[in-house]
């Protein structure tokens, strides 16, 4: 079966697992998950459990420890990324939008992996009940689509200003669709490295 991600992405579904709180998808072209959870409504509204960890565990079968939480307030048309964390310091992520629309963007950037060099887009926000479980060793970013958007992410490792590094939004060789024509960026990830610059530097 193919599962629709974004506007331009449809990607294998490798497996699919079904748990009490929500559905894990392995997403064949970045070896990312994506965490669809299920809503319990009623008359007073819904209930949800977004995360619980022996769930999450089993369906990605690795034992992931989340120790950092980060939030983000973003508006319309910024890209943040893409980052990541080198050596010691890599972190595993689980992202969501809990307010607004955006389109978050993983990158694999681990030599030995199978989609080294490839990327995934996939649609985030309060209207699609999504999580996107971003491994060690891949960068990540986001591009903001709605006047407000909240980003809401935790991590396995806490953050390391040492080591955090990025790679440039607009890269040429990673060819990533932004829909955007007047992106805000910050002035440190105007300054991010190249995808080749990356290569040199860290993959030695």
């Amino acid at each position: 079966t193919r599962f629709a991600l974004s506007r331009s992405l449809s990607c294998l579904i490798l497996a699919i697992f079904e748990l009490v709180s929500f559905w894990i998808f392995l997403i064949s072209s970045s070896f990312c998950f994506l965490i669809t959870f299920k809503k319990f409504y009623d008359e007073r509204g819904y209930f949800s459990v977004p995360f619980n960890r022996d769930e999450f565990n089993e369906g990605v079968g690795m034992e992931v420890n989340f120790i950092q939480d980060n939030l983000s307030y973003s508006s319309k048309n910024v890209i943040r990324g893409l980052h990541f964390q080198t050596g010691d310091y890599e972190q595993s992520k689980l992202v969501t939008c809990t307010y607004g629309h955006v389109l978050d963007v993983v990158v694999d950037i681990r030599k030995d992996s199978p989609t080294y060099g490839k990327h995934i887009s996939v649609d985030l926000g309060e209207c699609f009940n999504r999580l996107l479980f971003v491994p060690k060793g891949c960068a990540h970013g986001f591009l903001s689509l709605a006047k407000e958007n909240i980003v809401y992410y935790t991590c396995d490792q806490y953050r390391n200003q040492k080591s955090e590094t990025g790679i440039i939004w607009s890269d040429k060789n990673l060819k990533i669709s932004w829909p955007t024509k007047k992106p805000i960026l910050s002035l440190k990830d105007k300054k991010n490295i190249t995808f080749n610059e990356y290569k040199r530097m860290y993959l030695k």
